[in-house]
């Protein structure tokens, strides 16, 4: 029996009566059908769909299989009308449900939805070729869109970035306010890598731009998927080597030194960011 992730924009979307997140599995294909089919009937926009037929939804592009087992998932437009009953659960706000304080996120609970999620952004910006500009098709043989025209092939996008956890000489760490975050709160420098530019010398240069530092010793920790839109977030530790921190003023406002007993509002379970920051408090980095 086949289960859908419904998305719309950055919420899960699910009936009310299964809105437990820590159990959240996809909901049945013929609930799907019928709560949503009415209301894509009523688009007047109609791509093709080339995978599996299911029935119903499967007449339209924003739903589509994802290579689990069993599994689909339906892009729903911004700003469509949820049907009575439906209800709208943040992702970031999920994330943090299903992690723990030691852990960047239950990969059992969270890595299928997040994989849905990946794809679902990636198609709705490829619906096009980038070569002519024929609308694309799904890939039979593969997880690809395919041009019927031109025969280019585009995959699924993956932008590295680098997440990084500064300590200095009196085992403090840096943290630092973005401008887009909400309150007092305050992360870890972090950007996407550029063409050309290994993830060291992303470390480097962000931290630089970003905060005026000069660093050393970098150490990779680990890895995480972070579909926000299309990431894969790659955590490093690095010391301090030199240099005043000085906020670049645009992204960062506010940059300062935190000891284990003085922090100040961190991001939430589930993030990279409080992973690394967890790590360091705990001191198992």
């Amino acid at each position: 029996m086949k289960s859908v992730y419904v998305f719309q924009e950055n919420s899960l979307i699910l009936p009310e009566k299964d809105a437990d997140p820590l159990h959240y599995r996809g909901t049945d294909l013929q609930i799907v059908n019928k709560n949503f089919d009415s209301l894509r009937k009523a688009r007047t926009r109609e791509p093709s769909f080339a995978g599996e037929a299911c029935g119903g939804l499967a007449g339209s592009a924003d739903f589509f299989d994802f290579g689990e087992a069993d599994t689909a998932a339906l892009s729903l437009p911004p700003g469509l009308p949820l049907p009575p009953g439906w209800t709208a659960l943040p992702l970031r706000q999920w994330l943090s449900v299903v992690s723990a304080e030691t852990v960047m996120f239950d990969p059992r609970r969270a890595g299928p939805v997040l994989r849905a999620f990946h794809i679902a952004q990636w198609r709705a910006g490829s619906r096009f070729c980038g070569s002519c500009g024929t609308a694309n098709t799904d890939a039979p043989d593969e997880l690809a869109r395919l041009c019927p025209a031109c025969g280019r092939r585009e995959y699924p996008r993956i932008s590295p970035a680098v997440i990084t956890l500064i300590i200095n000489d009196e085992d403090k760490a840096l943290l630092a306010h973005n401008n887009k975050f909400a309150g007092g709160m305050y992360s870890l420098i972090a950007g996407f890598t550029e063409a050309g530019e290994s993830l060291e010398g992303a470390v480097e240069r962000e931290i630089f731009e970003e905060v005026g530092l000069e660093i050393a010793k970098i150490q990779y920790v680990a890895s995480q998927p972070w579909p926000f839109p299309n990431s894969l977030m790659l955590g490093f530790t690095c010391r301090h080597a030199g240099g005043e921190i000085k906020p670049d003023g645009k992204e960062i406002t506010d940059a300062r030194w935190f000891s284990r007993g003085s922090l100040p509002l961190l991001p939430g379970f589930g993030s990279f960011s409080r992973y690394l920051i967890n790590r360091w408090i705990d001191g198992s980095l």
